[in-house]
């Protein structure tokens, strides 16, 4: 049978009906296509076009606006508290000698805070990181208690002159070193060989602490009223335990960990995602945990020889981080926690100082309130 074929209409005559128009041609100027026909291949479409999400760390534009007025937030609150702090309250006129002799010796002060806002901040964060636990902190690792014992023993066996041989820059290179052999004790031995494993390193680091701390309390027993009266000083955080001789020492080891760890933040991301993920990716993830560690560990050595323990500030600090960036990029949370580090430390002392008159209890209430949030944390079995 001959097979059949739907030859084209002539020009001015429609096409009869029920036969379909050749392919490749388009309908007739003005009029619209038949119903049910899908538009033709590379046709614009009239509907607009719906913003998709990206696949970096603030996908949305929603979420970059975001990040952009909590950091600004942050950089303003930042600046308003330093200087507020430097020339609020300040006896003398304002341009004066005197007002500037005052407000150097409060830069030094400021200068303390940053120092112990980017450790604390920092440290933090990486070690939750390579924990990969979001409910705990450097001190668990015992840096704390090693602090409490060498101040415990200075005074027990020198008495009240015991603190004063301890200031000074070599005394506190001492206390430096000391915390770090510890913790390259603590990584050299449990985090090496085919018996590795984190949880025993923070156990064994849990256990040293506890050790410590009870050797400590035993000395502190020991002492007559007036010696603990002033120990017990210096074992409470605080900006005013910090000496200027220390600073030359202390900011370029600070200056040092922390520029390390900012531009590993890609490396931090990819061991974040777990211990098989990172090893796939090409990434040592033994050597990277361990070069980690000991930055956070000279970091937080350097924090609490320096001003003394202030155990819940970091994870205070991590915490609203996370909260604050709304990301898990490193390169990101690092800067708003040392930010948020900041904002939380220099208001304390701004508002304890010029409110309520009471600068000496700010790290009792910093460690109160981040107590507080551990708790609740825990208790929210450390969903975030």
């Amino acid at each position: 049978m001959a097979e059949l074929t739907a030859a084209p209409a002539p020009s001015g005559h429609p096409a009869p009906a029920g036969t379909a128009p050749a392919s490749g041609t388009a309908p007739a100027p003005g009029t619209a296509p038949p119903s049910g026909t899908a538009p033709a291949a590379g046709a614009r479409s009239d509907a607009p076009s719906r913003r998709r999400a990206g696949s970096g760390a603030l996908p949305t534009p929603r979420a970059r606006r975001r990040f952009a007025l909590v950091l600004g937030s942050l950089i303003v609150l930042s600046l308003a508290f330093g200087l507020g702090y430097l020339a609020l309250d300040n006896p003398m006129p304002f341009g004066s000698e005197g007002f500037w002799i005052i407000a150097k010796l409060r830069v030094t002060t400021l200068v303390v805070m940053v120092l112990v806002a980017f450790c604390q901040a920092l440290g933090t964060v990486a070690f939750q990181t390579v924990t990969n636990n979001r409910i705990i902190t450097p001190s668990i690792m015992g840096f704390e208690s090693l602090y409490r014992a060498i101040q415990t023993t200075a005074v027990y066996v020198l008495g009240v002159a015991g603190l004063t041989a301890l200031q000074g820059t070599t005394q506190f290179v001492l206390q430096i070193a000391a915390m770090m052999a510890l913790s390259a004790l603590l990584y050299g031995w449990l985090l090496s060989g085919r018996s590795a494993n984190m949880q025993v390193m923070l156990l064994v680091g849990i256990v040293i602490g506890g050790g410590l701390g009870a050797v400590s309390t035993f000395m502190q027993r020991l002492l007559t009223p007036s010696e603990f009266d002033v120990l017990a000083a210096r074992l409470f955080g605080s900006v005013s335990n910090a000496d200027v001789d220390q600073l030359p020492i202390a900011i370029p080891l600070v200056v040092l960990a922390g520029t390390i760890l900012l531009l590993r933040s890609r490396r931090l991301n990819v061991v974040a995602l777990g211990k098989e993920q990172a090893t796939n990716l090409g990434i040592d993830h033994r050597r990277e945990t361990i070069l980690v560690l000991l930055l956070v560990s000279l970091l937080m050595a350097v924090s609490t020889a320096m001003i003394g323990p202030m155990t819940f500030f970091g994870f205070l600090v991590a915490t609203l981080a996370y909260q604050a960036a709304g990301t898990h990029d490193h390169r990101l949370v690092l800067p708003v926690a040392f930010l948020t580090a900041f904002v939380v430390l220099s208001g304390a002392y701004f508002v304890m100082k010029h409110v309520f008159y009471a600068q000496g209890y700010v790290s009792i209430i910093i460690e109160l309130i981040g107590g507080s949030i551990f708790l609740a944390v825990i208790l929210r079995k450390g969903r975030l």
